[in-house]
């Protein structure tokens, strides 16, 4: 139950409701920097000594800062996590500083912990040829066995996140040569699909049990609701273990793997930012992690001086 006044409380419900109405927030977005900023009322709060206003938050100080940052630490947040929790407290200062009109210089000059930011791990592409090839080994049902396939080669085969997929609904099928996506800040992209992509979801709805009806899901569970991204995560946790695939082989790995593989073939970098529906481009090399070596290689046989 939280502890924080009516005031604070309001504010920060008309704050989350700006995000989702003029900039387009998705839902999971809304949902972490509600629970963020709530958490971080409710050790304030505490932390003074009782429900406040709004005129509470505009008095908070750098040592309130550091008394949250340390608290947060040693309940086990990592550096990670709280830099990401920082990041909804300030975003959220921001907006209610210039409301309000208060100085939010102590929120704002707190700083994140440091920390490495972990490099997306894909697959070689013998692995994830294996791993399309394996998945439906999953299964003694025909349906779900080429219903997990259809999915896993979607996320390759066209770099889809694992919600984009189970997002696609019944009036989509059969596929066309390309989809068009809703991805994240609901921002709207053009993806081809591969022929093998497509001709894996005729065969999943060929054997599916479930009435195909355009307003349900494409992708169906065994009692004919909507397809938990859980099972797919499960799938693809028995595939790399009958593979002997690290702990990172994940359904998102195959997004990665999907990045990383058209850019060492020669694709563009810009050119996939779009297919990946990255806002920005630093964004799309982190996810390809191309070595450096092969980024000098590519420097020497294109540049016209190397």
């Amino acid at each position: 139950m939280t502890l924080i006044s009516p005031a604070c409380r309001d504010a920060l419900q008309l704050w989350l409701e700006r995000l989702g109405g003029l900039e387009d927030a998705s839902d999971n977005t809304l949902t972490a920097y509600r629970g963020d900023v709530t958490a971080f009322l409710d050790f304030m709060t505490q932390h003074s000594g009782g429900p406040q206003g709004l005129g509470a938050l505009a008095r908070i100080t750098t040592a309130d800062m550091r008394a949250w940052m340390a608290s947060e630490r040693s309940s086990g947040t990592g550096a990670r996590s709280l830099a990401r929790k920082l990041s909804a407290v300030k975003t959220f200062y921001r907006w209610l500083a210039e409301r309000e009109g208060f100085e939010p210089a102590a929120v704002l000059s707190a700083r994140a912990p440091k920390f490495q930011k972990k490099l997306p791990r894909p697959l070689a592409p013998e692995a994830a040829k294996a791993v399309l090839e394996t998945v439906e080994l999953q299964s003694d049902k025909d349906w779900v066995a080429a219903r997990d396939a259809a999915v896993v080669t979607l996320l390759y085969g066209c770099g889809l996140r694992i919600s984009e997929a189970l997002g696609l609904k019944g009036s989509d099928a059969p596929l066309p040569p390309v989809l068009r996506i809703l991805g994240k800040g609901k921002k709207e992209r053009v993806v081809p699909v591969l022929p093998a992509a497509r001709d894996a979801v005729d065969r999943y709805l060929e054997l599916c049990p479930h009435p195909q009806e355009a307003a349900a899901p494409l992708f169906r569970g065994v009692r004919g609701g909507a397809l938990n991204p859980r099972q797919i995560q499960g799938v693809m946790a028995k595939t790399r273990a009958q593979l002997g695939l690290p702990a990172t082989a994940t359904p998102h790995a195959l997004r990665h793997s999907f990045a990383t593989h058209l850019l060492e073939a020669g694709g563009d970098l810009r050119a996939i930012q779009e297919l990946l529906g990255h806002a920005s481009l630093s964004t799309t090399q982190a996810y390809t992690a191309v070595d450096t070596t092969h980024l000098m290689d590519v420097y020497m046989r294109a540049h016209p001086k190397a």
